[in-house]
């Protein structure tokens, strides 16, 4: 099978962290017979560094002619200060509306091996298995007019526009899942205040009629946030709007321990997808081999499950990824001294081909007496 991915390092520990993954990808390719083929663009800053637009045309286009897109982080102080335009995160944005990669994946699980690492007690934290769907082509980072008002700026304003299609759309697209998993939709929103969560909320109730056999409940935000710390565990699948589910993705990371373990994928309504590690670019540690590539790896095993139906192989990476933790072997943002090994960037990933190498040979061995 041949397929084309639009690669986009960005900025901070973006290149590095993909370098990692694109080693994985390579690998799958040549024990799958995939053909995998890849280019690399610009997005964020390197992109206004080398265009002056945080998405320039010749990306759009790289991405229109790939299957799917593979990106790695953007932002750093040194784009701080420039117009709200040309802001490396626009890119993001920008490339999100594009391409109306409207529904945003995270899924967050316990590594049995990684328990130690997060702040929250062992009996909170086993055995979480959720995923968080976001909408994310509307809400408060997308609403019109967004700025300053004021003869002297005195006043900011940015406005939370949603449309009845947009939220039919993610709605639809969690039931589905929910259908998938155990059944269990939590839909969070702020009904008791705003009235985009009022219409959101009316429309998870209509659509609930579609999927009998999916329990739904309602949540505030607030009262989510405050239970994703301390009953995790009754979660499966959560859909929310844009911010609200940014906000309650980042929390969720320390079930896991750090952002370098979450994963995200972001889709249309086809197979098209956008995949990505939630953590940012890190600029303290960019360049130093110090960040954890695992969130960009397993956002490749989201690609190859969600874009390409690749089920096998997005396995056999979750595996290795399970194996290599297993074995003791930690980055800086998962290591606190102890028992195991702490190592880089590179060998992190360098481990996870290992792994993967083993466990096909391991495949192909016992294929061989079946």
């Amino acid at each position: 099978m041949k397929k084309k991915i639009a690669v986009l390092p960005g900025d901070g520990i973006g290149p590095e962290v993909m370098d990692g993954a694109l080693k994985v990808l390579k690998a799958v390719g040549d024990w799958f017979n995939h053909e995998f083929e890849v280019e690399k663009g610009y997005i964020g800053g390197a992109a206004v560094d080398q265009f002056g637009s945080p998405l320039p045309a010749e990306t759009i286009e790289l991405c229109k002619k790939s299957d799917a897109i593979l990106l790695g982080a953007v932002g750093g102080p040194q784009w701080e200060n420039l117009p709200k335009e040309q802001r490396p995160e626009k890119g993001l944005l920008g490339i999100r509306k594009e391409f109306e990669l409207f529904a945003n994946l995270r899924p967050v699980k316990a590594f049995d091996s990684l328990i130690s690492a997060s702040p929250l007690k062992k009996e909170i934290v086993e055995d979480v298995d959720m995923i968080i769907v976001r909408e994310l082509t509307g809400g408060l980072y997308f609403g019109q007019p967004s700025g300053r008002q004021g003869a002297e700026d005195e006043v900011a304003v940015d406005t939370l526009v949603y449309e009845k299609s947009e939220i039919e759309r993610i709605v639809h697209k969690a039931f589905r899942l929910a259908q998938k998993r155990k059944k269990r939709l939590t839909s969070v929103d702020k009904a008791n205040v705003l009235e985009t969560s009022r219409m959101w909320r009316e429309i998870v109730n209509e659509a609930a009629k579609e999927y009998p056999e999916v329990e739904v409940e309602h949540m505030l935000v607030d009262v989510a946030a405050m239970k994703l710390m301390y009953q995790p565990g009754q979660f499966d699948v959560m859909v929310t709007e844009n911010m609200f589910g940014d906000i309650l993705s980042d929390e969720a990371s320390m079930i896991t321990g750090s952002l370098g373990m979450l994963p995200s994928a972001s889709l249309r309504e086809d197979a098209f997808g956008l995949y990505e590690p939630v953590h940012g670019s890190a600029p303290d540690i960019a360049g130093k081999g110090k960040a954890n590539p695992l969130a960009m790896i397993l956002s490749v095993a989201m690609m190859l499950r969600h874009s390409f139906g690749m089920q096998e192989e997005a396995e056999m990476i979750e595996m290795a990824v399970q194996e290599v933790l297993n074995a003791g072997f930690r980055t800086g943002d998962l290591w606190s001294g102890g028992r195991g090994t702490a190592v880089g960037t590179e060998a992190m990933s360098d481990l996870v081909v290992e792994r993967l190498e083993a466990d096909h040979a391991l495949s192909s061995i016992l294929s061989a007496y079946l």
